[in-house]
């Protein structure tokens, strides 16, 4: 499925895709607002007893939902931030988990250098990853109970939504961009709810036989976009920012979300 080619997906919800373009966990204070941010950053206590740090912003307006917002390997930086900023601009109650925080206190990184071989070594050798679907289970349950729940993630973090919206039972819809796992340990199972998911044709970490292979499942909850970018194409912060393709994806999960509830 390319740019251009959103068609309606069937959805296992109570929130049918096909009106897309027709219309608790214990939670506390860890510090003041920050200046320049909308949110908090607040402990919450994970199902093993661990207790981590996580974003959390309150809806501007009317609430429409809550979501969960999934870091990339960087940690819960300025950027993850500020977009969970703009998504309680439209109205979502937002969480976003510090999921390295067993073993990297507060971890926030740079996008090179040292910081960066930190980031992977996090994800890929030190972090169990399905400690993180648990940890975005918490996230859930603590806003299930409001309204209808959403989950968006980014790189690492798309993985992690494309995960979840394969085995939780409490989400209305899912927005992935660009999860590494998706087309290779996760390809084959549909999503259990609307999942919409993002890739840059130009990203040099997910080749694209995998992407058009994940396509050609035809899952009947899933819909896939190609975007004429590269790995990252969302964060400004990045030099592979791509403003329209950022732009366009986030129009389409806003988009997914308000047809599924929110």
């Amino acid at each position: 499925m390319q740019d251009g080619d959103f068609q309606k997906l069937p959805v296992a919800s109570a929130f049918p895709l096909a009106t897309l373009f027709s219309t608790a966990c214990p939670m506390r204070n860890v510090g003041e607002e920050e200046e320049h941010h909308m949110g908090k950053m607040i402990r919450m206590t994970m199902d093993d007893g661990a207790e981590i740090a996580a974003y959390h912003v309150e809806p501007e307006g009317e609430r429409r939902g809550g979501l969960v917002l999934v870091q990339e390997i960087f940690g819960v930086t300025d950027h993850i931030r500020e977009l969970c900023d703009e998504y309680a601009a439209n109205g979502y109650e937002v969480l976003s988990p510090s999921i390295f925080d067993r073993e990297h206190p507060g971890f926030e990184a740079e996008y090179t250098g040292p910081d960066f071989e930190r980031a992977v070594q996090l994800a890929r050798e030190l972090h169990p990853f399905m400690k993180s679907l648990d940890d975005a289970q918490v996230c859930i349950n603590a806003l299930k109970d409001k309204g209808p729940v959403f989950i968006t993630g980014y790189c690492y973090g798309g993985s992690v939504a494309w995960a979840m919206a394969g085995i939780s039972d409490d989400l209305a819809a899912a927005s992935c961009y660009y999860g590494s796992l998706i087309p290779t340990l996760y390809a084959d199972k549909a999503p259990k709810c609307a999942t919409i998911a993002h890739f840059g044709r130009f990203d040099q970490g997910i080749p694209m036989e995998g992407v058009e292979a994940l396509i050609a499942k035809d899952h009947p909850t899933a819909q896939i976009f190609v975007y004429d970018a590269n790995h990252g194409f969302n964060s400004d912060r990045r030099k592979d920012y791509h403003e329209p393709s950022a732009d366009l994806a986030r129009e389409r999960t806003l988009a997914l979300f308000r047809a599924c509830g929110g």
